[in-house]
C-alpha cells in the first residue's frame, strides 16, 4: 500500500477513529507510524449476582390455575391490580370471584384450586385503567386501555394453568406459562 494513501483502516489504526480531519496532509498522517493492532475487545460483562430469594418450587402442587400481572410500563409486578375471574355459561360470563395482587404481582391464593378448578371457557378481566390511575400515571382520558378481557379455555383440570399478562397503558400480551 502507497504511504500516502488515506483510508479509513489506517486512519483508526494511527489513532485518529473516524473523525474528519480538515487540512491535515498525507505526510502529516504518514508521520503517526504504521497502524496498530486493534485492542482485544472488551472481557464479557461479569454476570448478574445470585438470586436473594429462590423461585418456589411448584412440585407437588395440585392442579390449578394461577396468575402474574407484570407492568412493563413501570418495569415492575403489577401490584394493586385488580382483576374480575369469570366463567362462560352459555352466551354471557359469570363472575366467580374478583381478586388484587399482591407485592408480588400475584394473587395470595391460586384463582381456581381443587374443586373449583374446572374444565370451561373463563375470562380474566383486568382493570388496567383503575391500576394506572392508581399509580398517578399522566394518561388520556379515557385511556386507551380500560378493562382488558383475556380468555382462555381450560381442558385438562389435571394440568396446572399459569396465566403471565405483562401489560402497558398501550398493550398487553399473555400466554400459558409453567
Amino acid at each position: 500500500m502507497d504511504r500516502h494513501s488515506l483510508t479509513r483502516r489506517s486512519l483508526v489504526g494511527a489513532g485518529f477513529g473516524g473523525a474528519v480531519l480538515a487540512g491535515a496532509t498525507t505526510d502529516a498522517l504518514a508521520q503517526a507510524g504504521p497502524p496498530q493492532t486493534a485492542a482485544p475487545p472488551n472481557p464479557a460483562p461479569p454476570k448478574p449476582g445470585t438470586l436473594t430469594t429462590a423461585p418456589s418450587s411448584q412440585a407437588g402442587l395440585s392442579p390449578r390455575l394461577t396468575m402474574h400481572a407484570i407492568d412493563n410500563f413501570h418495569g415492575t409486578p403489577g401490584a394493586g391490580m385488580v382483576c374480575d375471574l369469570s366463567i362462560r355459561e352459555g352466551d354471557t360470563y359469570r363472575l366467580i370471584k374478583t381478586v388484587t395482587t399482591s407485592p408480588t404481582g400475584r394473587p395470595t391464593e391460586p384463582l381456581l384450586v381443587d374443586e373449583a378448578f374446572k374444565a370451561g371457557r373463563y375470562e380474566l378481566l383486568m382493570h388496567f385503567d383503575a391500576y394506572f390511575r392508581a399509580l398517578d400515571v399522566k394518561l388520556p382520558t379515557p385511556n386507551f386501555l380500560g378493562l382488558v378481557p383475556v380468555r382462555f379455555v381450560i381442558r385438562d383440570v389435571g394440568q396446572r394453568h399459569h396465566l403471565p399478562i405483562l401489560f402497558s397503558p398501550w398493550g398487553y400480551s399473555y400466554y400459558r406459562g409453567s
